[in-house]
C-alpha cells in the first residue's frame, strides 16, 4: 500500500461515515442508500430500493463488517484501512471484490438505461452518496470521460473504481472519484 492509496480511502471512509462518529456501519451503509433513493426519487418499496438495499447489505456483509477486527459492530478508520490494505492487493481480484457492487450502482445511477452514466447522473449518485461537492463531481466526471462523449460507459465506470481502489499515479483523475484527494 502507497501513502496515495491511504489517503484515497481515508477518503472513502469520510464518504461511508454517513453520521460522522468515526466508525462504518451497517446504519451508515444503509444511510447511503437511503440518501441515493430520496435523492432519485425512489419509494422506499420500490424494487429500485429493494435492489440497492440488497447490495449494500451484500457489501456490508462481505466487504465491510468482515474488517471489524474487535467485533464491536463498526468499523473505524485504521481497521477499514488495513482491510483494504489485506483485501486490495491485486487487480485481478477486482472481480470478485468490488465489481459486483460497481455493476449495481451502475445499472441504478443510469437513470435511462441508456448503458452510460451522464454528468448528471453521476453527480447526483456521489453528490447524495458520499456527499461528494457538485464542482469536485463535475471536474472528476469530465476527466473520467477519456473519450469526450459526455458520459461514463460501464468500463470507463470500471476502470476508474478500479484505478480508485488499486492505483498508485498521483496524477489519475480516479484519485478524486470520492471527493477531493488532498496530502
Amino acid at each position: 500500500m502507497t501513502a496515495l492509496q491511504d489517503l484515497k480511502y481515508g477518503q472513502w471512509f469520510r464518504g461511508a461515515d454517513v453520521d460522522g462518529d468515526g466508525f462504518i456501519t451497517q446504519r451508515d451503509v444503509r444511510m447511503m442508500s437511503e440518501r441515493y433513493l430520496a435523492a432519485r426519487g425512489s419509494a422506499p418499496d420500490s424494487a429500485t430500493a429493494c435492489r440497492l438495499t440488497e447490495g449494500m447489505d451484500e457489501f456490508w456483509a462481505n466487504v465491510i463488517a468482515p474488517m471489524d477486527q474487535d467485533g464491536d459492530g463498526k468499523v473505524d478508520l485504521r481497521e477499514m484501512t488495513e482491510g483494504f490494505r489485506r483485501v486490495l492487493t491485486d487487480p485481478a481480484h477486482y472481480p470478485e471484490q468490488i465489481e459486483p457492487v460497481t455493476n449495481c450502482f451502475f445499472d441504478l445511477v443510469d437513470l435511462n438505461a441508456d448503458g452510460k452514466i451522464d454528468q448528471a447522473e453521476f453527480q447526483l449518485m456521489f453528490a447524495s452518496v458520499a456527499g461528494v461537492p457538485g464542482e469536485d463531481c463535475a471536474a472528476v466526471f469530465t476527466a473520467l470521460d477519456r473519450d469526450g462523449s459526455g458520459a461514463l460507459d460501464r468500463t470507463e465506470f470500471h476502470r476508474a473504481v478500479t484505478e480508485f481502489f488499486y492505483g498508485n499515479d498521483p496524477n489519475a483523475a480516479a484519485n478524486h472519484l470520492f471527493g477531493r484527494v488532498v496530502g
